[in-house]
């Protein structure tokens, strides 16, 4: 039998490929430069090819060594599936586990779930990563992530998906503005308004023009939001309104201005849920961090 590459070499050059420098690689790897690079060159002895283009003033690929990572990642998600499908079967939720969330969720929900999550799963050890919803399921189709907490709908072939709750979409606008003199308004309400949202990229901007049957800003295109305490502070300064989900309003983040909202009779909401890779073992589990994540919408 011919030898074959080991995990740890693999390991390595992945590494490098993701920071083509030696030593950011080797300081990922908890390994020593020097062992960084013997197990490389061990790795490019073995196949009997160069993988690495190696200068002084920096650290290039081959096209071969670009397609071997991109097969080296495979193996090395085959390898963690495995020892995922392990710990599953002997105590649900324990050991470490990497949960991606996106900030419209993040800072409203996760503090009112975890508590009772830390106290029903004491062996679990949470590592949590904000961003994103586009570059949380990036990491999540590489393997850096297990699992993430995102809004819904969203499509993707790569994902498998819970839904754990619903979020529904309220005005808020000044207290002086016309419209806080309403009871409830109507997504028609809305056309014509100064309608702040966020930047591209936040899957919030769509859900919420969607759920309000808006096919976008009529006006305040210019004017967008890097998160939703900066779009309400925005409102409070009389810039325009905007669309908040229920869950960030319970939270408080309306405290301390005189901002207020409205309800918007037939809008529709955003879903909450979970997102993993459809090969991943641990799908069991995911399914009881759902249940437990379920409290904090209550």
């Amino acid at each position: 039998m011919r030898p074959l590459p080991t995990l740890r070499q693999l390991r390595y050059l992945t590494a490098l490929a993701e920071h083509l420098h030696f030593g950011r690689a080797a300081e990922a790897c908890l390994a020593t430069q020097s062992t960084l690079s013997a197990g490389l060159q061990e790795l490019e002895t073995i196949l009997g090819v160069t993988l690495v283009e190696r200068t002084k003033r920096k650290v290039m690929l081959t096209p071969l060594g670009e397609e071997v990572v991109e097969r080296a990642r495979s193996v090395l998600r085959g390898a963690e599936d495995i020892a995922d499908l392990a710990a599953a079967s002997t105590d649900a939720l324990s050991g470490p586990l990497r949960l991606g969330v996106i900030p419209t969720i993040a800072p409203y929900l996760l503090p009112q779930a975890l508590p009772a999550l830390r106290r029903q799963y004491p062996h679990l050890r949470l590592y949590l990563r904000e961003d994103l919803t586009a570059r949380l399921l990036e990491r999540l189709s590489a393997g850096d992530l297990d699992v993430a907490l995102i809004a819904l709908p969203w499509a993707s072939p790569e994902i498998e998906t819970l839904t754990i709750g619903e979020d529904s979409f309220v005005l808020a606008c000044p207290a002086t503005h016309p419209l806080a003199q309403r009871d409830s308004l109507t997504p028609a309400d809305l056309i014509g308004q100064d309608l702040l949202l966020l930047e591209e990229g936040h899957c919030l901007r769509d859900h919420a023009l969607s759920a309000c049957h808006l096919p976008g800003p009529a006006r305040g295109e210019g004017v967008l939001g890097t998160s939703l305490a900066t779009l309400v502070q925005m409102v409070a300064n009389g810039l325009g309104v905007t669309l908040l989900p229920e869950m960030a309003t319970r939270c408080g983040i309306l405290a301390g201005t005189e901002v207020v909202t409205r309800p918007v009779q037939n809008a529709g909401s955003r879903g909450i849920g979970l997102a993993w890779r459809p090969s991943s073992p641990r799908k069991a589990e995911f399914r009881l961090l759902g249940e437990a994540l379920k409290l904090g919408l209550q």
